[in-house]
């Protein structure tokens, strides 16, 4: 199953005239993808999408095409269509991990082909964060400000960096982090899909736990909420209503941009379980107590 919220082949569930919302749920997982208009534009210039490869391996996928450029809504779409379809054409003996990074950079490379043939989109870009769950890992690929958390139990982590010029300064002690939130030029970008040929793409891996949530969303969603809120309005609903709560908080607090949410959330057990103290040996019981040295 391959869905994204500007394929018309498609259907999609309209929440109302300015949002769309796409949910898939497999027998391992749970999925919600929902992106809106927001209080303040004319135009929705985010953009999501998933597709499905069986019960246990999933791709979905945010976008944000930069404001005040040509074609935002466009790139943002291309980002999203482009990487699903290259996903889904790769072999699977590369693995998850290679098949998305080839189809972030195919994403990449056919957005910045087209600003090049096409003077109204020239300036056209999209920030693109990537997931793939596969036998309960996790592989992403990440290109801009959307942000990756893991939300595992009550406690919420921002798996993603901002490539952004404040998240810079953040990194290098020149500003804090409370600080860099209502910085005016907290949207600059250092890294995008489509303005260069070659792009520094984020690679990340990771293992997931069963009851795990995984959130992806744009800068418009995070801009008005923090963290650990993101963290308590989805913890103990499904996907589908953890999506519309985030949005609907967040237009409430007065968000002035488009916003787009994917919430994934871990229902089977996974290989990376916990062992059981029933199971494990004598030699790893002394190594927990010893230490790694034992």
């Amino acid at each position: 199953m391959y869905q994204s919220a500007t394929n018309s082949c498609y259907s999609l569930e309209l929440m109302d005239s300015s949002s769309q919302s796409q949910s898939a749920a497999e027998s391992q997982f749970d999925l919600a993808l929902l992106s809106d208009i927001g209080n303040g534009r004319t135009a929705n210039e985010d953009c999501c999408g998933y597709s499905i490869e069986g019960p246990g391996a999933v791709l979905f996928a945010v976008a944000d095409g930069l404001g005040g450029f040509d074609g935002g809504a466009i790139a943002s779409a291309l980002a999203i269509d482009v990487t699903l379809q290259a996903y889904r054409e790769s072999p699977p003996e590369w693995g998850a991990a290679k098949r998305l990074y080839r189809a972030v950079v195919q994403a990449n490379i056919e957005l910045h082909s087209k600003a090049l043939f096409i003077p109204d989109l020239r300036r056209m870009a999209s920030t693109l964060t990537a997931v793939v769950v596969e036998n309960g890992t996790l592989k992403a690929a990440h290109v801009g400000d959307c942000r990756l958390y893991l939300a595992r139990r009550e406690r919420i982590t921002q798996i993603s960096q901002d490539h952004t010029l404040v998240a810079e300064q953040v990194k290098r002690g020149l500003m804090t982090a409370e600080d860099a939130r209502a910085h005016p030029e907290r949207s600059i970008l250092l890294r995008n899909l489509g303005h260069e040929l070659i792009v520094s793409v984020a690679r990340i891996s990771m293992p997931l736990l069963q009851g795990d949530r995984v959130i992806v969303c744009s800068d418009g969603l995070y801009d008005v909420l923090r963290d650990q809120e993101i963290e308590q309005l989805t913890r103990g609903i499904d996907a589908a209503a953890a999506c519309r709560i985030l949005i609907d908080t967040a237009n409430q607090r007065g968000t002035t941009d488009n916003l787009t949410c994917a919430v994934f959330r871990m229902l089977a057990e996974t290989p990376h379980q916990p062992k059981p103290a029933a199971v494990i040996g004598w030699r790893e019981r002394l190594r927990n107590f010893f230490g790694t040295g034992a």
